[in-house]
């Protein structure tokens, strides 16, 4: 049928009540059904008799009036959710503008640039897993949305990162943004993870998960980093040889590393060395995240690709969802860069 072929995301948005809810103040499945008819009814000899049918009280009518179908009130919530996510992309596009626009930096005014945007992205991924939650009766309660958006900030996160490279003076920039992003990594995520950070949250009620299923998201966390770090850097690296070299140079001056109106006026900045000292940061990444991975297997017994390949599996419809959401969030810095400008015929 039709409702068995509609996938467990699909079906939050189209049944009316919360699932596993048995008992409601409204009207339930059980009163909807249709009462047993009686053997007397069909009999032609029994007398005419009126079924004693108490009338429903006034309470009860009033409140079905009343009555908000749960996937209504879950797609509502779903809504606030997509609000924040272009609330992240604005965001974004204002945090770059205002960096090229006072462009000199130097690297403490990049570190405070880069570090407030992550403060700021963070906030909203966790306020939208708060919201898409994780189990039945939670505001939307869907884990494989709450992965999808977890890949759109962390995507949107890295995205603006890497559009950041192009504008860095020198070597030791790219070294002390890489150390402090590698540092965070391999040190605080495995501490974040211990049984007693859980405690902590527990006890100042910022998270009400077991311990079991919040070492489970936090593989999935660094899992999806990965991911994103992955994807944002591979396209960063594919755009700027494209863009620089390619016939839509003129309308990327920011790749152009020249005199054009929003490139390199002062010839403060290097192609090459952007694209050299991106690799390296690349494999540092790399190596970042396979030394956290063996970390996280090694104190606590998981592994981190098999926690998301899993999530693969069961979820089938992750994969397009994913491959989606990379390439509307990775192309959204190239519309925020671009510099277009209609010339009058002559």
């Amino acid at each position: 049928s039709l409702r068995n072929s509609l996938s467990d995301t699909q079906r939050l948005f189209t049944t009316s009540w919360w699932t596993g809810d048995i008992e409601s103040d409204t009207l339930g499945r059980r009163d909807r059904r249709r009462p047993q008819a009686l053997l007397a009814n069909f009999d032609p000899d029994a007398p005419l008799a009126i079924d004693n049918v108490e009338a429903p009280p006034r309470a009860a009518l009033g409140m079905r009036k009343l009555w908000i179908p749960a996937s209504f009130v879950r797609f509502m919530w779903f809504c606030a959710t997509l609000s924040i996510a272009l609330l992240a992309y604005v965001l974004g596009e204002t945090y770059a503008e205002i960096y090229l626009r006072t462009l000199p930096h130097d690297s403490i005014e990049t570190i405070v640039y880069v570090y407030s945007w992550v403060v700021t992205i963070h906030l909203l991924d966790g306020l939208t897993g708060w919201i898409l939650g994780s189990d039945d009766g939670e505001r939307v309660g869907s884990y494989p949305l709450g992965w999808v958006f977890k890949l759109y900030f962390s995507l949107t996160y890295q995205t603006y990162v890497r559009a950041l490279y192009a504008r860095l003076r020198s070597p030791q920039q790219f070294m002390l943004l890489q150390l402090l992003s590698s540092t965070t990594l391999i040190i605080i995520h495995p501490l974040t993870m211990s049984s007693t950070y859980h405690s902590l949250l527990s006890l100042l009620r910022i998270n009400g998960q077991s311990y079991s299923t919040y070492a489970r998201f936090c593989r999935r966390t660094l899992f999806i980093r990965s991911l994103a770090e992955n994807a944002s850097m591979a396209a960063f690296l594919g755009q700027i040889l494209v863009l620089h070299y390619g016939a839509n140079r003129d309308a990327y001056p920011y790749f152009a590393f020249d005199g054009a109106e929003g490139g390199d006026v002062e010839g403060l900045y290097d192609f090459d060395r952007t694209l050299w000292l991106a690799m390296v940061t690349w494999a540092c990444e790399i190596v970042a995240a396979w030394v956290v991975r063996r970390l996280v297997a090694g104190l606590f017994g998981k592994e981190v690709a098999g926690e998301g390949w899993r999530d693969l599996r069961r979820w089938p419809e992750l994969l397009p969802a994913s491959g989606v959401v990379m390439v509307h969030v990775l192309q959204n810095m190239l519309f925020g860069i671009i510099r277009i400008r209609f010339k009058e015929p002559e």
